[in-house]
């Protein structure tokens, strides 16, 4: 089995090299004006997919392609195990396409041809888990049905929030089972996914959303009628990530300090395992955190740059 791992885990380190890494990105930040971030990008890991003369979205989505390009790679040097659990980790882009398509066949039904405008789909290759039966569906109901007859299952809704929920619900309870070592990351993140929706939003998830959450998060934690009662029932696993974030309404910090922590796992998963799937899962880690602060170093170029009005936690990379 381990001779199987050489060539995947080898591809893996090598990724490394393909992350800009917090100095640059800091460079990026304190950019003074989106081209000039752009021109930085356009001599680094980034350069792939980044164009002069991009808008912010559209230089924050060529960021993640070409992660998704790296992960391409990546999947197809694993055996099948490892094959599988860098699909499970890019299951975002799966879900990104469809609430892309979704939001298409909504406004389809609302505007003229001539006023219709669609994002290009991710391009997911073998990393897609039923994509290619998703691009094809017509109406926001038969997308549904292709999402229940799929790994996806039923999100107990068509409308762009039920689907939203339900592929996100159903992509953490696949990650923690495919990848025990990223079933920690998998749980914390519903649990911010869970609690933005019941107690900062006030919208009720689907019953058969809420069952899937419950797997991981537990019956009562679902079931709690406060934000307080939430997380004091959650299991050890998924409440590290609200530990000292009080109120609902303050549950926007723990993305940072989630992906700090995907971060610093990664780092130990490549560090200390020589051969098998850790190295490969802490490789994607790194890779995503990277691009998640390179989108944020967009974002404040755009605005006229500004580093110093980051926190601390989004440009202070675990060593």
């Amino acid at each position: 089995m381990s001779a199987g791992w050489v060539a995947g885990v080898t591809r893996a380190r090598a990724l490394r090299t393909r992350c800009l890494g917090v100095e640059s990105i800091r460079e990026v930040a304190a950019s003074p004006t989106l081209e000039d971030a752009l021109r930085y990008l356009s001599a680094t890991p980034y350069r792939r997919d980044v164009t002069p003369g991009a808008t912010c979205s559209e230089a924050q989505r060529a960021v993640s392609a070409t992660v998704l390009w790296h992960l391409r790679i990546l999947a197809g040097w694993q055996p099948a195990v490892g094959a599988d659990a860098v699909r499970a980790l890019a299951a975002g882009f799966e879900i990104s396409n469809t609430e892309d398509h979704l939001r298409a066949l909504v406004a389809d039904s609302r505007q003229p041809a001539s006023q219709r405008r669609r994002l290009p789909p991710y391009r997911l290759g073998g990393l897609a888990m039923a994509w290619g039966r998703l691009a094809r569906t017509r109406t926001p109901s038969e997308l549904r049905s292709a999402l229940a007859a799929s790994v996806w299952g039923d999100p107990g809704g068509d409308s762009p929030a039920a689907v939203a929920t339900g592929m996100r619900v159903s992509a953490a309870l696949h990650l923690a089972a495919a990848v025990p070592d990223a079933a920690r990351w998998a749980a914390a993140r519903l649990a911010v996914l869970f609690g933005r929706e019941v107690f900062v939003v006030g919208r009720r998830m689907p019953d058969v959303s809420t069952r899937r959450a419950a797997r991981l998060l537990g019956r009562r934690a679902v079931a709690a009628g406060s934000y307080a009662d939430f997380r004091q029932v959650l299991p050890p696993a998924a409440r590290w990530l609200l530990d000292d974030i009080d109120e609902a309404a303050d549950l926007w910090r723990a993305e940072a300090r989630w992906w700090g922590d995907v971060e610093r796992d990664g780092l130990e998963l490549l560090r200390r395992f020589r051969l098998g799937p850790q190295p490969v899962v802490g490789a994607v880690a790194l890779l995503s955190a990277d691009a998640w602060r390179t989108r944020g170093a967009l974002e404040l170029a755009a605005r006229g740059g500004g580093p110093a009005d980051w926190p601390a936690e989004v440009l202070d990379a675990p060593g």
